[in-house]
């Protein structure tokens, strides 16, 4: 087809139907002359028209959804009619900025309005699955589980949901028949190479991602569901790989894919500025080797060294696995500890001492600073906020392997560490910390700080 002359066709119109909003999903997969004519129709309307309201205001939040403003879109669409569009669209923004609760609550509003019934059912289901109630969700899509068996959407949610529940095998077999009835169905693929990507089949992942963003899900016609916007996720997560392996100028397309959409993508803007850096990195062999070394000794099981049955179990029930933990407490600490008294310090200091070791030197703190860091520390903030799990958490497939290796799962651990904590760990640099900063701060907590 024409892109650009069916993209000035279909702006030209009052209101958009699923398959206009299918048509823009399609030609806006090319970066090129299509996104370019998109924005600025877009930008051109809007000027005309700086405040909104009715059918303009739910097109032009729509356009915005698929550009992945999603805040903008919800702006626009709270000006507009109150019809089922305007409903299920804020329900897809609300669930792409991950607010579970309105966007299950909007689904509700957009079947009552006359969305269909089984498509809000498998988004609502979708959306319960991602905040961590896979029994409601698995409790939604059962009663459409006799008359779904042909139904790609339906598999895919299914998937999820056996994902999240640590079934894999299901889910993996799930997102297989959701991909075979639907040739490249966009959710059910990013979900499979996502899981790939976690669980270090990098090349099986970089081709799901790769299929992710060059598909057009109106390919399928109308078993292809609603138009996701541009795949922003999968875009990340196939820069990260291809920076891992060093194809710098094919990461930074991915990118500039996605800023081409949205210039103000906080997280692709950062990942940009990384890789830019990394062309002109030099490569330090002797000092990553010396960091491979150093983080290869912290890791060393304290089962590994001679120790007394008592002192053994004491670090067992305090949690202390490695040298690397040891490394984290005091003296003070651990005679605090029942059971553990001089002798089985003395035993500890020796084994540390043949290795240049001392106890707590990662963690020099007098009494005084830790009273000030209780004082301060983001733990005594709400508890709801704390105990949120990260799997509910925007962020990249690189800082999310890090913190599964640190068995970090709620916000409130992640804010109980340091910076200096977390750049010790393997592939996690600076582009890292600032996104973990970024997530803290969107919950208004922050890292504790290096005493």
């Amino acid at each position: 087809m024409n892109t650009v002359a069916d993209l000035k066709q279909i702006m030209d119109k009052e209101a958009w139907t699923q398959e206009d909003c299918l048509h823009i999903r399609e030609a806006i997969l090319n970066v090129k002359e299509p996104v370019k004519k998109f924005r600025s129709a877009i930008a051109e309307i809007s000027a005309a028209n700086p405040t909104p309201t009715g059918a303009p205001a739910v097109k032009l939040g729509i356009a915005n959804y698929m550009l992945c403003r999603f805040n903008e879109a919800l702006e626009l669409l709270g000006r507009g009619t109150d019809n089922k569009e305007r409903r299920f669209y804020q329900a897809l923004c609300y669930k792409h900025l991950r607010q579970w609760d309105k966007a299950v609550e909007a689904f509700g509003f957009a079947e009552d309005r006359g969305w269909d019934p089984k498509e809000v059912t498998l988004e609502t289901a979708e959306a319960q699955c991602l905040a961590g109630n896979t029994e409601a969700a698995a409790r939604s899509i059962g009663r459409f589980a006799k008359s779904s068996q042909e139904d790609a959407n339906w598999h895919h949610v299914v998937g999820m949901i056996a994902e999240m529940q640590g079934d894999y095998d299901t889910a993996i077999q799930s997102y297989e028949t959701a991909r075979r009835l639907h040739s490249g169905h966009p959710a059910a693929t990013f979900r499979l190479a996502y899981y790939y990507d976690l669980h270090g089949d990098t090349e099986s992942a970089a081709e799901l991602y790769l299929e992710c963003v060059t598909r057009s899900e109106s390919a399928g016609g109308e078993s292809a569901g609603q138009p996701y916007p541009v795949h922003a996720n999968a875009l990340l997560n196939l820069a990260v790989l291809y920076e891992d392996a060093g194809q710098y100028e094919q990461a930074e397309y991915c990118l500039r894919r996605i800023l081409a959409c949205n210039p103000n993508h906080p997280r692709a803007k950062l990942f940009l500025k990384d890789v830019n850096a990394s062309k002109t990195m030099v490569f330090d062999e002797d000092e990553a080797k010396r960091l491979a070394r150093r983080n290869d000794l912290l890791a060393i099981p304290v089962t590994d060294f001679e120790l007394s049955v008592r002192a053994r179990n004491c670090l067992k029930k305090m949690n202390i696995r490695t040298l690397g933990d040891l490394l984290h407490v005091t003296e003070p600490e651990l005679l605090s500890y029942k059971n553990f008294g001089e002798t089985s310090l003395a035993e500890i200091k020796t084994m540390l001492v043949a290795k240049n070791l001392s106890i707590g030197q990662m963690r020099e703190t007098d009494d005084s600073e830790l009273t000030d860091e209780t004082e301060t520390s983001p733990m005594v903030g709400d508890e709801g906020v704390l105990a949120t799990p990260l799997a509910q958490i925007e962020l990249s497939v690189r800082v999310r392997k890090v913190l599964d290796r640190l068995k970090i799962k709620t916000l409130g651990e992640l804010a109980s560490k340091t910076e200096p904590e977390l750049l010790t760990c393997q592939n996690f640099g600076k582009t890292s910390l600032d996104e973990v900063n970024l997530r803290l701060k969107d919950y208004g907590l922050s890292l504790r700080e290096t005493p």
